[in-house]
């Protein structure tokens, strides 16, 4: 860090412009972050993997995954209807194609009519296509035995990762003592860790007990909780 400041002190004494972004100058937050499954394993299956294919002698063939839930790389085949629908969405012209059957059609063209200019590359609300929170209501209220769910309480995310960063956005506030403090489960998935870190919020650790099939424990709960209450709110 010192050797960065150096260099910006003598680049401008000698009248010339200094990189703006360093590890020095970023975010601290964001220097913060960690996120182990794209973490030194991953990039050691990829080696692993490139010299396979080069050739190289190993006592195994192949790199299988199991860091994370990554189930189409572990040969899950894909939906076939999803994948049909998407492609029409993205090529109309596809709609008069033989090969594609008519019930993947109607839901396209469904989905299409709902989009500004008949075009999956409009720009749609925040909150998503309406006929797609529609039918995720629809879905809601099946499987909660006929519970009333309301498509405008419906708000769709590119993802679960996504879905849980943004309400983190909304839940983490203040500084110092005050800043927001969040219970996450240990083992955790490391987007719970790496968003916290961006965040600056606080990550409040509780244990799963693995004797009991990783059952969670409100002793435990609560454990984690008063400790917590010394440097967070």
């Amino acid at each position: 860090m010192a050797s960065q400041r150096n260099d910006r002190i003598q680049a401008s004494r000698n009248g010339l412009k200094g990189k703006v972004l360093t590890l020095d100058t970023m975010n601290p937050c964001v220097r913060r972050v960690e996120y182990a499954v794209r973490g030194p394993i991953v990039q050691r299956a990829l080696e692993l993997e490139q010299e396979l294919r080069q050739g190289v002698k190993k006592p195994f063939t192949e790199v299988i995954r199991a860091n994370i839930g990554d189930a189409q790389a572990m040969g899950q085949r894909p939906i076939t209807f999803f994948r049909q629908v998407l492609a029409l969405c993205v090529y109309p012209n596809l709609l008069s194609s033989p090969d594609f059957p008519e019930d993947a059609k109607r839901r396209a063209e469904r989905i299409l009519q709902a989009c500004g200019g008949h075009s999956l590359g409009a720009y749609s609300i925040s909150s998503g296509i309406q006929p797609i929170r529609e039918d995720v209501a629809q879905y809601i209220e099946r499987r909660d035995g006929g519970i009333p769910a309301d498509p405008n309480n419906i708000f769709l995310s590119t993802g679960a990762s996504d879905a849980i960063v943004t309400m983190l956005k909304l839940l983490v506030a203040g500084e110092g003592r005050a800043r927001t403090g969040v219970l996450i489960p240990i083992p955790q998935y490391p987007l719970y860790s790496a968003a916290l870190a961006e965040l600056d919020a606080v990550q409040v650790d509780y244990y799963l007990d693995e004797e009991r099939a990783w059952a969670l424990d409100i002793a435990e709960l609560r454990r984690a909780l008063c400790q917590a209450r010394d440097r967070c709110c």
